[in-house]
Formats: C-alpha cells, sequence, structure tokens
C-alpha cells in the first residue's frame, strides 16, 4: 500500500561458530588448537625471511667450523698419546719408575767404555764390552726369563733394580782414582747386564695387566718415548758430568736414581703367576721357550723380521769408517750419524698418534721395516751429500720406531700372561744379538768391498728379506687386532 514501509528483510541465519570463524581457523586465521606464535621483537626476524645470501652465508660459516674442527681433530690425532698415563695409575707409576732407569743407565752407557779405555788405552778392550755384555743377556733370556713367569714380577723388578743399583755403587767406589783393574770392572758388567734383562723382562711382561688392550699400543710408544729421549740427553749429560766432575759421579748419580725408581715399584699392586706349576724348571726352561717359539709363527715370523731389519740394515759399525774415510766429515759428522736416527726415533714417538688407530698391525711391520731398509740404502745412495743422508737417517729411525711399537704390541696380545715373561725375555736376547750381528756382516761386506757399497746392499737385502718373510710366513701379514679393540681406539675410550 502506497506510503506503507516495505517490511525488513529477515535477517540471514548466523552460521555456525566454527564456520563463522574461518571454518575450523580461529580468530586470526590460525587452526583451531594451534598455540599462539610469539610475538616478534623489534630488529629480529625469522629464519624462513631471510634473503638467500643470508642463509649461504650462514651455511657457509657453519662449513667452515666444521672443516676447522675436523682439521684440529685430525692434527690432534697425530700426536703422542698420553691416554694410558691418564686411565692407569698404575702404568703412570711405572712409566715414572722406567723414566729414573732409563736415564742412569744412559749415563753408563758412556761411563763404562770411557774408564776402559783410560785404564787400557786399548781399543779392543773397549769392543770386549760388547761380548761381556750380550752373554749375560742370552743366559738370562734362556733362563731368566722363566722366572718372571714363576714369581711375582713386581719382587723381581725389585731384585733386578737392586742388583743393578749394586752394581753401580760398586763401580763408583772401583773408579775412584781408577784403581780398580779392567777385570773388575768386565766383571761388574756381566753381573749389571744379567740383573737388568730379568728387571726388563717382569717389567715388560707386566704391561698388559696395567693397560686395556686397546691402549697398549700407546702405552708402547709412551715407553719407547723414554728410551729414545734418554738415548739423545743422556750421553750429552754423562759426557759434561765426566768432563767436570769425574766419571766416578756418573755411576753414583745411576746408583741414586735406582731409589725412587724401586720405591715406585714398590708401591705397585701385587703381579703373581698365572700357572707357576707349569713353568718348566733347569735345562728344560729354555727349551719350554724355544719349543713355544718354533709351534707358533707368529711369534716366531715376529723375532725373524727383528733379525732381518738388524742383520741387513743396521749400519752403525761403518760410521767411523764413512765419516773419516768416506765422507770427511771427522769426529763431530760421526756424532751427527750416530744421533740422526735416534732423532727421527723421537721425532716419530711424537707423532705417534695414529698407531693406536691401526688394525692390521702385521703389515704395519712389514712395511716399517721395508721404510727403514729403503731409507738405508737412500742414504748409502746419498754419498756426501749429508743434507739428504741425514734425514733420511732421521726417516730410518721412525721406521724401526714404528716397526718395534707394533712388534712388542703383537707379541704382548698374542702371547699368552703366562709366557709373556720368557717372550720378553727371549725378544730382549734378539734385540741384543741382532745388531752384533749387522755389525758383523756389514763390516765384512765392507771389507771385500766398499762402505758405501755395504750400506746400499745391506738396505737392499733389508726390503727383499722382509718381502720374502712376508710370503713365506702370512701369520705376520695377515695379523690383525680384534674388532672391539680397534673400535675402542677410534673411539678413544
Amino acid at each position: 500500500m502506497p506510503g506503507t514501509p516495505s517490511p525488513r528483510p529477515a535477517p540471514a541465519p548466523r552460521p555456525p561458530r566454527r564456520a563463522r570463524r574461518g571454518g575450523g581457523r580461529g580468530a586470526r586465521g590460525r587452526p583451531a588448537g594451534a598455540r599462539r606464535a610469539p610475538p616478534r621483537r623489534a630488529g629480529r626476524t625469522t629464519p624462513g625471511c631471510l634473503p638467500p645470501c643470508v642463509h649461504g652465508a650462514i651455511a657457509r660459516a657453519a662449513g667452515g667450523r666444521l672443516r676447522r674442527q675436523w682439521v684440529l681433530v685430525s692434527v690432534a690425532g697425530l700426536f703422542l698419546d698420553v691416554s694410558p698415563l691418564r686411565a692407569s695409575r698404575a702404568f703412570r707409576t711405572l712409566w715414572l719408575s722406567q723414566l729414573a732407569t732409563t736415564a742412569g743407565r744412559q749415563f753408563v752407557v758412556v761411563a763404562v767404555p770411557f774408564q776402559v779405555y783410560v785404564l787400557t788405552h786399548s781399543s779392543l778392550a773397549v769392543g770386549l764390552l760388547g761380548v761381556f755384555q750380550a752373554v749375560p743377556i742370552v743366559v738370562a733370556g734362556l733362563y731368566g726369563g722363566a722366572l718372571a713367569d714363576r714369581m711375582d714380577r713386581r719382587k723381581l723388578q725389585l731384585a733386578g733394580k737392586t742388583a743393578v743399583a749394586l752394581g753401580s755403587l760398586t763401580l763408583t767406589l772401583g773408579a775412584i782414582g781408577y784403581r780398580a783393574p779392567v777385570a773388575f770392572v768386565y766383571a761388574v758388567v756381566v753381573l749389571t747386564s744379567a740383573a737388568s734383562t730379568l728387571d726388563q723382562a717382569a717389567r715388560t711382561a707386566t704391561l698388559p695387566r696395567l693397560v686395556p688392550r686397546h691402549l697398549l699400543p700407546s702405552a708402547m710408544s709412551l715407553t719407547q718415548v723414554l728410551f729414545q729421549a734418554a738415548s739423545i740427553v743422556g750421553p750429552a749429560l754423562a759426557g759434561l758430568i765426566i768432563g767436570t766432575a769425574g766419571v766416578a759421579w756418573v755411576y753414583a748419580i745411576d746408583a741414586l736414581l735406582f731409589v725412587p725408581s724401586a720405591l715406585m715399584i714398590w708401591t705397585l699392586p701385587p703381579q703373581p703367576p698365572v700357572e707357576p706349576e707349569a713353568v718348566a724348571r733347569g735345562w728344560r726352561a729354555p727349551a719350554q721357550a724355544i719349543s713355544y717359539v718354533w709351534r707358533n709363527r707368529l711369534v716366531a715370523s715376529l723375532f725373524a723380521a727383528d733379525l732381518v731389519a738388524m742383520i741387513f740394515g743396521m749400519p752403525t759399525a761403518l760410521f767411523p769408517a764413512l765419516a773419516l774415510s768416506v765422507l770427511g766429515i771427522g769426529a763431530s759428522g760421526l756424532g751427527l750419524l750416530y744421533a740422526a736416527p735416534a732423532i727421527g726415533a723421537l721425532a716419530g714417538s711424537l707423532v705417534s698418534g695414529w698407531i693406536r688407530r691401526v688394525e692390521r698391525q702385521g703389515m704395519a711391520v712389514i712395511i716399517a721395516i721395508a721404510v727403514w731398509g729403503a731409507a738405508i740404502a737412500g742414504f748409502g745412495l746419498a754419498g756426501r751429500a749429508l743434507w739428504l743422508g741425514l734425514p733420511l737417517l732421521a726417516l730410518a729411525g721412525a721406521g724401526d720406531l714404528v716397526s718395534a711399537i707394533f712388534r712388542g704390541t703383537i707379541l704382548q696380545l698374542s702371547v699368552p700372561d703366562g709366557m709373556r715373561g720368557r717372550m720378553s725375555a727371549f725378544h730382549m736376547m734378539v734385540v741384543t744379538t741382532g745388531p752384533r750381528l749387522g755389525d758383523l756382516e756389514a763390516g765384512a761386506v765392507a771389507a771385500l768391498v766398499n762402505p758405501l757399497f755395504s750400506v746400499v746392499s745391506g738396505g737392499i737385502a733389508c726390503i727383499a728379506g722382509i718381502a720374502l718373510l712376508a710370503a713365506l710366513l702370512p701369520d705376520l701379514r695377515n695379523y690383525r687386532t680384534r674388532g672391539e679393540a680397534a673400535t675402542a681406539a677410534v673411539a678413544g675410550e
């Protein structure tokens, strides 16, 4: 009807609450039940809002940090592993005890030949010292090693150290005024060499009881560091003491150093034998040890490898002739020839951290001896070029060190505890006689041809000998550490 307002349309029905808010979304468009995002702070952006160039810069920086950390870890893994010193208080005590003993013994290495020469003025008399040192080591290696398997090894070390200290004290009294005859010096050398062999056999056989299996190569490396450092520093200090105070003081210092060494051994836990009743007595003791070596091809190959390296590759007997007649470098140059292998071995021991991660330790022995032979042959080929010859001698010393560490590790891990004393003494016998046979071989070839030919041919024969040994005795070539030991070593446990 005109003038009558049209009726207001009915309001549309309100949608359900869920539909009204955006199909299941919250009041601000977020899914229902979702947590409220934290408020943005001024001056900050979320990672998703970063430009691609910024993302790339962050990734490159992170990658650079990872690479630097990897390099640092890799470099740190090259250096000497001191984990055994931290992991085992007993090994730390044994190592410190050996530090005192080794330092004193290196003093005597210089003092005894000096005293004998002053008494006799004869190089032959000095050369006979090698015989009087080697014979008791062989006898103690054949018979005395059984003592390390039949009695408490801690007590045997104490007895050996006491005997050596008394020997040094006796030499001190005899050196005052040089009144003692040379026969007296020879007799004391025989007794101290035998006692030192017993001490070292018991100490080496004790080592696997003090450290975990996977740390044994590192423990061997630490032992080599002691010997190599003492062999460099000890003779030099002994020479200074002899020149300023006299030879008697060198013997006295050696005797005094055995006191703290013995006290530290006394604090070790007892090391009783495992099967003392199984150890033969009398003449059957060396026969039992030789029979074990003959039947165990791995142990036999270890000793054979050491003999190959020492007989054919050891040229120390030729150093005087090379320095004076061939190279023309005099007495000072002769000292460099003797020092170069020891310096190389010490440097190698300081970067021996990688050794504990090697699983194929038998192959490592073969390669190390081949490196030793090649470096010796290269030294002979270098001739008068000392800038090349001396580094090659240092490389030879490093190769010999690696071989010694792995040979010692394999020997201690593969031999049962009840046989370790005899095998350690047997190993000392091989290590002592090998260089003497090498001196004989090198001198004979040099007399037939010339010194340089003897050096080169000896190095080549060493390489050929270890290759032949690896082919004939695969036990050494195929030897591996146990998987769990290698894994633990890599993990640094």
